[in-house]
């Protein structure tokens, strides 16, 4: 088993990380497209996160959907690397498609100029995931670039990234959705008699709040939708296979919290089962404590006031609380990640980023994390 991930910025064209919520994977990938920039590669890292945190931790005011450079100084690069940071946009993402796929240009303005389009674009079922696949399927023969680190949309449900395209497909083209695009497209407005009773009635009563218009336009915007997606299906399924290309390495990311290390798992069997490469498991922000026997209060008391601190006893004590609190949580973080190295063996690295004194908030802290990643 190895410990380090060094090796995949020299074999792999695309690192993708992956986890459940609140893990850290956003700092992980960004530590990892440093790391890798410093080995001399040309590295884009795209991500979905927007936070302030990401962008000054990369040396820059502001995260942009242009691909935006890092000075090198900033980073003390070595040789011909270069670290590239972009954020994906979703909308300009999906109009790309709607572009691409659109059978004539009529068909393309009305769906762009949609009203309905330009409110449910960026929030329909599974698209942030889906454009954020679809990003990188579009970028991933980009000559300027010797590596991709993509990061992950933060989901409650880490799978729902590869289940995007599926889900954002199943939002449209339910059968109730084939029916209210049949009663609209048979004679080019909303027919309410053209539906079932159930559905007429709900959509009746919608009606009396939102406006017919508004129906219809709702009715327009699905059927022009659908027209395309045999060109979403079938980009799609290119994508699919290009996240099981041998060049595509996946890292699974994980907290030492047992709920993250499960998640962690599942996610791991379920790449394996889709013949996807889950190349390396990343433990995060793992507490470690000195393997010392705990001071006591009393001992700890005496100290301090040796040194002449005020309310020596009550701090004696406090310390002594913290510190065997400290060496009890270390010792349920290393269960854990010992559990996750035996129940994911399979995985080829396997590597521990302890929690570190300091935020990662600068360059600095991040080439913290991105050593001990290497």
């Amino acid at each position: 088993m190895l410990t380090s991930l060094g090796d995949l910025f020299t074999t792999k064209r695309v690192i993708v990380t992956v986890g459940c919520g609140g893990v850290g994977k956003t700092t992980i990938a960004a530590a990892l497209a440093l790391a890798a920039a410093r080995r001399g590669r040309r590295v884009l890292c795209l991500t979905i996160d927007p936070a302030k945190r990401l962008a000054t931790s990369l040396g820059l005011r502001e995260m942009a959907h242009e691909a935006q450079e890092i000075d090198p100084a900033l980073w003390r690069a070595e040789g011909e690397g270069t670290l590239t940071a972009m954020m994906l946009d979703v909308r300009g993402t999906f109009d790309a498609l709607v572009t691409r796929y659109s059978s004539n240009p009529q068909t393309r303005d009305r769906i762009l100029n949609n009203r309905i389009y330009k409110e449910v674009s960026g929030s329909l079922a599974g698209t942030p995931e889906y454009m954020a696949m679809e990003k990188l399927y579009a970028l991933r023969d980009d000559p300027r670039y010797d590596l991709i680190v993509l990061d992950t949309p933060p989901t409650s449900n880490a799978l729902d990234f590869l289940e995007a395209p599926d889900k954002m497909i199943e939002a449209v083209d339910s059968p109730a959705i084939q029916a209210f695009v049949g009663a609209f497209e048979r004679t080019g407005k909303l027919s309410i008699n053209l539906l079932s009773k159930a559905m007429a009635k709900v959509l009746s009563g919608l009606g009396t709040f939102t406006g017919a218009d508004f129906l219809s336009q709702v009715a327009e915007f699905l059927a022009d939708l659908q027209s395309l997606f045999g060109g979403f299906r079938e980009r799609a399924s290119k994508v699919r296979d290009a996240l099981m290309g041998k060049e595509v390495a996946f890292v699974v990311v994980s907290s030492p919290d047992p709920m993250a290390v499960g998640e962690a798992m599942f996610f791991v069997d379920h790449l394996q089962k889709h013949q996807m490469n889950a190349e390396a498991l990343v433990m995060n922000r793992v507490r470690q404590a000195e393997d010392l026997p705990t001071p006591s209060a009393d001992r700890l008391a005496g100290l301090l006031s040796d040194a002449n601190i005020p309310g020596a006893g009550d701090l004696g004590a406090s310390f002594s609380r913290a510190w065997r609190d400290m060496a009890t949580w270390a010792r349920r973080d290393a269960f854990e990640v010992a559990r996750a190295r035996r129940e994911m063996a399979s995985v080829p690295r396997h590597v521990v980023v302890p929690t570190l004194d300091e935020d990662v908030y600068d360059l600095v802290a991040l080439g913290h994390v991105a050593a001990r990643l290497v």
